[in-house]
Formats: C-alpha cells, structure tokens, sequence
C-alpha cells in the first residue's frame, strides 16, 4: 500500500446557503448546507459538522472491520451512534469533542473482553480521529447475542 493517497472532492454552489458535494471517484451527489442552528442554515440537509461527525464514525467502523478481520473476531453486528459537541473556543466555533458509542454484538461471551480492546485500539488507530483536534471519547458496548435470531 503506498504511502500517500488522494482523494478528490468537488463542490458547487446552488443557491443561498447550498451546495452539492461530489467527487469523480463516487457516484453519489450529496447536498450541503449550513445546519439551521446558524443564521439562514437549511434543515433537513447534511451540514459539514454533520460530515465531519460521520467522517470520525465511519473511520471508526472501517479500522475497525480490519482490525477484527486479522484478530478474527467473530461478531454478528456492529452499530455505532456519534454525537459531535460544537462550541466557541477563543471566539472561534470548534467541535470540541465527538463521542463515539459503538455497540459491538457478538455471540461468544468468551470474546467480550478482547472485543472491547479490538474496538479501543481502532480508535487509538483511526486516522481520521488522528488527524483532527477533536477531543474523541469512546463509550464502546460488547453485548452477547445469539446467531440463532427468532
């Protein structure tokens, strides 16, 4: 795996506080806009504190997914919540902290214990988590379940 990757974004503005994120490896478009908790923000369309949120989360559940791949960690779901706290920080808005609350399902009980630490060291590992300024706080749940589902 080479050392540095690219990866190209492209944005176009729409109209008052919207635009539409795309990229010429994907083929979704997404739209954008300021979060209505801001003057003229627009409801119902995914703000970049939101992509930001999400970048962390889904950062989360890929190391994650490679990580239990090669500890072959057997687990029947992986779900996960994230909530980003927004805040002035010397004048400035910031995201001052994202809590990730993954929960891990598994069906061995055995495992619960080296599931926790697979779920800690892909967020120690997660390199979007390690590149922001973020403070990151993990609240991870092991729970058993059974594969035989009624």
């Amino acid at each position: 795996m080479a050392e540095k990757h690219e990866y190209q974004v492209d944005l176009i503005w729409l109209e008052d506080r919207k635009g539409e994120v795309s990229s010429p490896e994907l083929t979704d478009i997404i739209e954008t806009a300021t979060p209505p908790d801001f003057p003229k923000g627009m409801p119902n369309i995914w703000s970049p504190e939101h992509f930001l949120v999400a970048a962390v989360e889904s950062c989360l559940m890929t190391t994650f997914l490679a990580i239990a791949e090669n500890s072959k960690l057997e687990f029947i779901s992986f779900k996960s919540k994230a909530i980003g706290k927004l805040d002035k920080v010397e004048g400035k808005f910031q995201m001052t902290e994202i809590i990730l609350k993954p929960v891990l399902e598994i069906s061995d009980e055995n495992n619960a214990e080296r599931a926790k630490r697979i779920i800690e060291k892909s967020e120690k590992a997660c390199l979007i988590s390690n590149s922001i300024k973020s403070k990151i706080i993990l609240e991870a749940e092991v729970i058993v379940g059974s594969v035989e589902k009624v």
